[in-house]
């Protein structure tokens, strides 16, 4: 069913959340050469930016649909981005593998978020980050993107128990603009989250 709904969303010529990059992850430092595993990457517009960046990508999504657009955008920006259609209740992330995981927007229910968290320690490599960015709770009030389910937004100290290895370097909900597509447009409550791997 999620498979059909991000197909669907995702079928058009239209990038559905626009071609640049989200603004919280512009604003992240990273290393030249990094390996970077971005989930639930949608069309593609965070991991070309990284790309350009002269980063090691990888994309991962459910959507075909939108894993075609990823690599269609990579071509047009002469970048290189190795893109998955998987699912990630099911697929292997490695261990200690990646220096960045990158998750901006990435909803889950629960019990999914749950597990797919729990995997990002054993996947990043010694000094490896999660940078993350979700609607939080609150963002059922602005209805300006995100699931319009509670329980698929997100609350700070779920995500802090999610990351209770990690040592969180930011997690702050704030009210921000977020202008990304027609999906993402307007004023929403968002989460915010740096973590680490010592």
């Amino acid at each position: 069913m999620q498979e059909e709904f991000w197909n669907k969303r995702y079928e058009n010529e239209e990038y559905a959340y626009g071609k640049t990059p989200n603004s919280f992850l512009e604003q992240n430092s990273f290393n030249e050469k990094s390996k970077v595993l971005c989930l639930a990457e949608g069309e593609g517009r965070n991991a070309v930016f990284l790309a350009k960046k002269g980063l090691d990508v990888t994309a991962v999504d459910i959507s075909s649909e939108g894993i075609a657009k990823t690599l269609r955008l990579a071509k047009e920006e002469n970048v290189t981005v190795d893109a998955i259609c998987a699912d990630l209740s099911s697929y292997s992330f490695a261990s200690e593998k990646w220096d960045v995981i990158v998750l901006i927007f990435a909803h889950f229910p629960p019990a999914l978020r749950i597990a797919i968290h729990s995997e990002l320690f054993d996947a990043l490599k010694s000094g490896g980050k999660v940078i993350l960015e979700a609607y939080s709770k609150e963002q059922v009030n602005y209805k300006t993107g995100g699931p319009a389910e509670l329980s698929m937004l997100y609350a700070e100290e779920e995500l802090r128990q999610d990351f209770k290895s990690f040592d969180i370097l930011k997690i702050q909900t704030l009210e921000r603009e977020v202008n990304e597509g027609k999906f993402h447009h307007g004023l929403a409550s968002v989460i915010q989250l740096v973590a680490t791997k010592s």
